[in-house]
C-alpha cells in the first residue's frame, strides 16, 4: 500500500527528463487460452530491442467474458463485529482469498491500511476508495482513490476515471477503486506521469481494463523488481499492455510486491500465475485488504460433470461424456496417481466407477478417462478426502483444571508422565490467563478461570507458561486421534505422555523449543477471542488405555506481550464403521431407491434370504428408479461394499 500526494497527479504535471534507456519491442501476443468457462489467460513479454516499451516486463492477463451468464465477480466482503469500526475488511493473501471463497481466479485490487504486509490471515484492514461487495458498500468513495470499476449484478461494467464527486451506487453489485486512470477512451494517458517518480516509477503493477463494448474485463499482473526476468513498467507501459490486450479504459491498482494473480488448480488449491516480487524476496505472499475474484465453471469438453461421492474406505466417481465411451479412473495418494481401475468397455454417456480399499480420512488424487473410436480423453486431476466416522469421548473440558509453572524448564523432562509436579501451582481452573493491561479484550474471553502471575522483573507476562493434567482414555488403539478446540494466546506445543504431538503457531517440528522461544504468530487480532481447532493424528502408542498426561507449553509472540490465555476442550476419537442408509420412495407409480454415501453397489433378491445379485449395470449411483414388477412380485434391495 502506497500513499502519495494526490493533487500532483490530478494536475497531470509532466517533469522533463533527459536520460537514456533501453527500448524494448512491442510484443506479439499469443492466443488466449480458456482456463474456465468465461475466463481466458495469456502470458507475454517484450524480449527484444525496438518499439515503444522502455522496460523489460512479463505480464499475466485474464480476459473475463462479462456476457457469460455463469461468470460472477466478488470483491472483498466486509469484516463483521470488529471494533474499531473503521477496519472494514479481513486481510488475506490473494491465495487465501481464493481458497476461502472457493473462487476460480483472483487478483489483488485496491489500496489498504495498515501497510504492514505480512500480518496474520484475517487481520482487520481499511480499504481505500469505493469498495462494494455483493451489493453492500464496504468502503465509501474518496477523493484520493477515485478511479473506479463499477459492475452491476448482471455484469454490466463501467470504468469511471475520476469518481469524485462520486457517482450513484444504485444497482452496483461489485466495485473496486485504484489510484488513477491510465487509459481513457482508448487514449494512453499514463504517459503523462512519466518522470514524476514515486508510484509513477518502474514497479510491478496490477492494472484493470475494460473493452470498448464492455464485454471483456481484463485483470493484469505485471511482474517487476527482478532484473533479467521483469523490471516492471511505467504507467504509460501499463496502458500500452492494456491496449494490446484489447482494453479501451484502464486503472492502475495497488501494485509493487502486492501484485499477485492466482487461479484454482485442478485439485481446488490456489495456483500463483505471476512471479510476485514479495514472494521472490521473502517466500511469502503479502496480506492485502482488497481483492477482486471471479467465479466460473469448468470449460465444457468431452468429459463433464465429474463428481466424487466418498465414503470411509470407498468412493464412487461419476461423470458424463458428450458421446458414449468407456469408463476408467486413475487414482492414488499423490499427484502421480499410480492406481487404476479396470476399464469398463461398455459405451455409455453417464459413467460411474467404484474405488475400493481406501483409507479413512485420507486424501486421494484422481482423474477419469473415457475413449471411443473418435477420441481418448482424460480429465484434469481432482482431489477428495474419504470420510472418517468417529466414536468420540470428551477427556478435557474448557473449564478443566491444570497445574502450571513459570519456571525455566529447559533440559527438564517436565512433560513425562513420571515427572513430579507437586511443587507446581494449582490445579487452576480454565481458562487460565494473565493480563497486565488495566483493561482489555481478555475481560471478554470466557469463562475466565484461574489468573496466573506475571513476571515481576519485567512487569509483563512470562514468555513461556507450562501446563500439565491427567485424563482417562477409553478409545486408545490404532486409528485414535485427539480433537482439540480452545483458546490459545499466542503459540503452543502439545505433548502426550512425554512425546511431542502438535505445534500451534511455533517453529516447524525439528526446531528446538526453549523457554525463551517466541511464537511465530498470534490468534485473531492478537487476543484469544476466537477458537483454534485442530486434529492431532498419528498418535501411535502415545495414547494408552487408562491414565494419560497431556502437557502444553504456551509461548508469547514477543517479550512485551501484555497477556497470555490458555484453555482447551479435548476429545479422543476412533474411526468406526457404520452401515449405509438405503431409502425407498414411491411416487406416481415409480419406485426410487436413494442413498447418500459413495462406494456401494446396489443388489437385489426375490427374498430377504437371497440369493443376492448385483442390479445389472452395476448400479453405483443414487438415485435409481426400479422397473415395474410383473404380477406384483416382491423385490428386495440392499447395498454392498
Amino acid at each position: 500500500m502506497h500513499r502519495f500526494i494526490p493533487f500532483l497527479r490530478r494536475l497531470g504535471v509532466l517533469l522533463a527528463v533527459c536520460v537514456g534507456w533501453q527500448v524494448w519491442a512491442t510484443p506479439e501476443l499469443p492466443a488466449w487460452r480458456p482456463i474456465f468457462k468465461g475466463i481466458e489467460h495469456l502470458t507475454a513479454t517484450n524480449s527484444s530491442a525496438g518499439g515503444d516499451f522502455e522496460n523489460l516486463s512479463v505480464i499475466h492477463a485474464l480476459r473475463i467474458d462479462l456476457a457469460d451468464p455463469d461468470v460472477r465477480l466478488l470483491a472483498t466482503p466486509p469484516i463483521t463485529n470488529h471494533i474499531p469500526s473503521f477496519r472494514e475488511t479481513a486481510g488475506h493473501t490473494v491465495s487465501q482469498f481464493l481458497r476461502t471463497n472457493q473462487l476460480q481466479a483472483a487478483i489483488n485490487a485496491g489500496f489498504f491500511d495498515p501497510g504492514q504486509y505480512y500480518l496474520p490471515d484475517s487481520t482487520p484492514m481499511t480499504a481505500e476508495g469505493l469498495l462494494i461487495s455483493q451489493g453492500e458498500v464496504v468502503s465509501p468513495p474518496s477523493f484520493s482513490y477515485s478511479a473506479t470499476l463499477l459492475v452491476s449484478s448482471n455484469n454490466v461494467a463501467q470504468i469511471i476515471p475520476t469518481n469524485w464527486p462520486a457517482a450513484s451506487t444504485n444497482g452496483v453489485w461489485t466495485a473496486v477503486s485504484g489510484d488513477y486512470p491510465i487509459l481513457v477512451d482508448g487514449v494512453n494517458i499514463g504517459k503523462k506521469f512519466r518522470g514524476l517518480g514515486g508510484i509513477h516509477s518502474i514497479h510491478p503493477r496490477t492494472v484493470i481494463g475494460l473493452s470498448a463494448d464492455r464485454k471483456y474485463l481484463f485483470l493484469v499482473a505485471i511482474d517487476g523488481r527482478q532484473p533479467g526476468y521483469s523490471d516492471g513498467t511505467y504507467d504509460g507501459e501499463s496502458a500500452a499492455w492494456l491496449l494490446l490486450l484489447g482494453a479501451h479504459d484502464g486503472i492502475n491498482m495497488d501494485g509493487g510486491g502486492s501484485t499477485t494473480m492466482v487461479i484454482e488448480d485442478t485439485t481446488g488449491n490456489p495456483l500463483r500465475l505471476n512471479r510476485s516480487s514479495a514472494v521472490a524476496d521473502s517466500g511469502k505472499e503479502r496480506t492485502v485488504g482488497c481483492h477482486l475474484g471471479v467465479y466460473a465453471p469448468p470449460v465444457p469438453g468431452f468429459i463433464n460433470d465429474v463428481v466424487v461421492l466418498p465414503d470411509d474406505d470407498a468412493a464412487t466417481v461419476s461423470w458424463t461424456t458428450t458421446q458414449p465411451a468407456t469408463s476408467q479412473v486413475e487414482y492414488g495418494p499423490t499427484e502421480e496417481l499410480g492406481l487404476v481401475t479396470p476399464e469398463d468397455s461398455k459405451g455409455v454417456s453417464h459413467h460411474g466407477v467404484r474405488l475400493t480399499g481406501l483409507q479413512p480420512n485420507t486424501g486421494y488424487y484422481f482423474r477419469v478417462r473415457s475413449q471411443n473410436a473418435e477420441t481418448n480423453q482424460v480429465s484434469p486431476v481432482g482431489y477428495f478426502i474419504t470420510e472418517n466416522y468417529l466414536e468420540t469421548n470428551q477427556v478435557v473440558e474448557l473449564t478443566g483444571s491444570w497445574k502450571s509453572s513459570t519456571q525455566n524448564l529447559d533440559g527438564v523432562a517436565w512433560a513425562d508422565p513420571k515427572y513430579d509436579d507437586s511443587a507446581w501451582q494449582g490445579p487452576g481452573e480454565g481458562l487460565l490467563w494473565v493480563d497486565t493491561r488495566s483493561s482489555g479484550p481478555i475481560a471478554t474471553v470466557g469463562p475466565r478461570g484461574a489468573q496466573l502471575a506475571a513476571d515481576s522483573a519485567t512487569g509483563f507476562p512470562y514468555v513461556t507458561y507450562y501446563f500439565r493434567r491427567h485424563f482417562e482414555s477409553t478409545l486408545a488403539g490404532p486409528g485414535a486421534s485427539l480433537l482439540v478446540s480452545g483458546f490459545v494466546d499466542d503459540g503452543a506445543v502439545f505433548y502426550l505422555n512425554g512425546q511431542e504431538v502438535y505445534r500451534l503457531r511455533m517453529d516447524e517440528p525439528g526446531v528446538p523449543i526453549l523457554n525463551g522461544t517466541l511464537a511465530v504468530g498470534y490468534p485473531c487480532d492478537g487476543d484469544a477471542v476466537c477458537r483454534d481447532e485442530f486434529v492431532i493424528t498419528n498418535l501411535g502408542t502415545h495414547l494408552v488405555p487408562g491414565d494419560n498426561v497431556l502437557a502444553v507449553e504456551v509461548h508469547n509472540y514477543n517479550v512485551r506481550s501484555a497477556d497470555m490465555t490458555f484453555g482447551v476442550d479435548v476429545w479422543e476419537a476412533r474411526s468406526v464403521s457404520i452401515p449405509a442408509l438405503l431409502a425407498i420412495s414411491d411416487s406416481t407409480g415409480a419406485t426410487t431407491l436413494t442413498w447418500t454415501r459413495g462406494g456401494f453397489v446396489l443388489q437385489w433378491a426375490e427374498s430377504a434370504q437371497g440369493p443376492w445379485v448385483d442390479v445389472p449395470g452395476p448400479v453405483l449411483l443414487s438415485p435409481h428408479v426400479v422397473n415395474s414388477v410383473e404380477g406384483g412380485a416382491r423385490q428386495f434391495y440392499r447395498l454392498r461394499k
